[in-house]
């Protein structure tokens, strides 16, 4: 067996496979991920495809396809995973992209831009010089600061990228 588990050309051993995806779903969860969208990602994420069935979801994680409904569900909505239909069936596929992180950061545009405006409404509600009006803020600069650098970020993330990944 070679390292970290991959046995000579062939696949990582499921074992590993398993140890890490729960070693990194907790630190998900540690981070704010319910558990179990944090596995399936975590799941998707370390497959050899990135492309799982809910049937192999189940199947790997031990989870009722219920389970992985509603962490599907999520995983969607937030940009960290898209669903698509198998070629000549009816059953769904989910796929994590390797630009998952970008395009989760990247579609994060219209839900900063709503907290702007409700910062800004309730600093005019509270007062700039209130303490509250103060933090409501500083965190309002904070978000402006956001929408302006992340853009620029993330084009140095797209060109390093294809740096050391090649184009996609």
């Amino acid at each position: 067996m070679g390292e970290q588990g991959v046995r000579d050309g062939a696949a990582p051993d499921p074992e590993v496979v398993s140890a890490f995806v729960e070693r990194f779903a907790g630190q998900l969860v540690e981070a704010g991920m319910a558990r179990m969208p944090a596995r399936i990602f975590a799941a998707l994420l370390s497959s050899d495809s990135g492309v799982l069935t809910a049937a192999e979801l189940g199947e790997q994680l031990k989870i009722s396809p219920a389970a992985v409904s509603g962490a599907v569900r999520y995983l969607v909505q937030v940009n960290m995973v898209s669903r698509e239909r198998e070629p000549g069936s009816r059953r769904e596929r989910y796929r994590v992209h390797s630009d998952q992180w970008y395009e989760a950061l990247g579609n994060r545009d219209q839900m900063i831009k709503k907290w702007e405006d409700t910062l800004r409404e309730g600093v005019g509600s509270l007062g700039a010089d209130s303490a509250g009006g103060r933090r409501l803020a500083e965190t309002l600069e904070f978000f402006q600061f956001l929408q302006k650098e992340l853009p620029l970020l993330l084009d140095r993330w797209r060109e390093h990228r294809e740096r050391v990944f090649g184009a996609s």
